[in-house]
């Protein structure tokens, strides 16, 4: 197995390849294939936590080390890559409060793509909706509510009784509703959630992790990009009253969505995604003390991702990494691409510390069908998580004849393999 090291002085999509060390190979006799110990994925999910999450204002694990937080739960993610930028107790089990409606917005998002919904479908209120406490958009009882003004009654004003209407619209009753919340989550891979209720109300039995949370934000910015503006409307006014968006990172035009939350056990929540440069990024904090330090911490984290990491094409779908030596093929070597874009989240100093190396046998046995797997592309380094991708042979190679074979072997014994 032949390992090559790339040398990453510039932007490997941009500019040359340079070869760290090894000399070429001519046509000789294949090397026998020996396994490559694989490589974890970017940003795989780590092992559920157990026990007390760590206290508030203990340091979150990131690439960079460790960095202080005053949320006593916390997860940020690049929203292209899935790269995990910080996790503090992302996988732990919490009380979610009103960060519960995003999954009430993406059943309603998915019944109005689907055609079951639709924005002036009026929907009719409950005297439970009605008497629903908490944050309302102060629906009256009795009387038909335009879904559309609904959907903006949950984001902007938070309202529980807005999330009961379209839950007993769309499933009989909340209860039902419940069901099909757990249901979806299963569907989108959220796996330390259970809901109790549309609307995140205290529960005992009702929770989500951070990483759940941001997974389900992604799916919503992913699945429902037509819908998504609603998140970064700051007021909406409903029966003469007036409010403003509960989330500061919208009010403050540093987020476009997503949701706050607030209750006496698992403190203050947010989650909020915003688009800077080409860039977007998750961020998920819950258990804070107070709305001000809510909206400082999200502040504050929000810049930390951005200044301190950056999305970068390590090579583009069709670049050629490699030009590998054939044996007994009608081309002496054959390209090595990736057959698809490679990008990674990376610390801003990535040339400094990542390494890219290449697996391949070498020489690769003729004939070589384009689009094969070859071997691997592997990165690492300080900072740098760990990843894998197949080598693709970018053209075919077709085998000698048979007369062009033995004349090869015949030229490998008389020089005996050197080039």
């Amino acid at each position: 197995m032949l390992t090559r090291r790339l040398a990453l002085l510039a932007p490997v999509a941009m500019a040359p390849v340079a070869l760290a060390g090894g000399r070429g190979w001519a046509q000789s006799p294949p090397v026998p294939k020996r396994p490559v110990a694989p490589h974890p994925a970017a940003g795989k999910p780590r092992a559920p936590g157990h026990g007390e999450p760590v206290p508030a204002g203990s340091p979150a694990d990131t690439p960079l080390g460790p960095v202080d937080t005053a949320a006593r739960w916390a997860f940020i993610t690049d929203y292209t890559t899935g790269a995990t930028l910080m996790d503090k107790d992302s996988d732990l089990e919490m009380p979610p409060s009103s960060m519960t409606k995003l999954m009430t917005i993406y059943i309603v998002y998915s019944r109005l793509a689907d055609g079951r919904l639709k924005l002036a479908d009026t929907l009719p209120v409950s005297e439970k909706a009605w008497r629903m406490g908490g944050s309302k958009m102060f629906v009256q009882i009795g009387s038909m509510v335009p879904v559309e003004d609904l959907i903006r009654g949950m984001i902007v004003d938070s309202g529980n009784d807005a999330c009961i209407v379209l839950a007993e619209s769309i499933s009989g009753s909340e209860e039902q509703f419940a069901e099909l919340m757990n249901q979806t989550g299963q569907k989108l891979g959220l796996t330390h959630s259970n809901f109790r209720n549309s609307t995140g109300w205290p529960d005992a039995d009702h929770h989500m992790s951070c990483r759940d949370i941001a997974t389900l934000a992604w799916h919503i910015i992913h699945d429902f990009p037509q819908y998504y503006h609603y998140d970064s409307e700051k007021t909406f006014k409903y029966n003469n009253i007036e409010q403003g968006n509960r989330n500061p990172l919208v009010q403050h035009g540093t987020a476009d969505g997503l949701k706050t939350g607030h209750t006496d056990a698992g403190g203050y929540g947010l989650v909020a995604s915003t688009l800077r440069n080409g860039r977007r990024v998750i961020l998920v904090l819950n258990g804070m003390a107070s709305m001000r330090e809510r909206s400082e911490e999200g502040e504050r984290l929000m810049d930390w991702a951005f200044a301190n990491f950056e999305d970068v094409t390590l090579f583009s779908a069709d670049a050629v990494i490699e030009h590998a030596p054939v044996w007994l093929g009608t081309a002496p070597t054959v390209p090595l691409v990736a057959g698809k874009d490679l990008v990674l989240t990376l610390p801003r100093n990535w040339r400094q510390t990542a390494q890219v190396k290449l697996h391949y046998d070498a020489p690769i046995p003729a004939p070589v069908a384009k689009g094969v797997e070859v071997g691997k592309l592997m990165v690492s380094g300080k900072g740098v998580p760990d990843a894998s991708w197949p080598l693709l042979a970018g053209e075919a190679v077709l085998r000698m004849s048979l007369p062009g074979r033995a004349l090869a072997v015949l030229a490998h014994m008389v020089t005996g393999g050197r080039g």
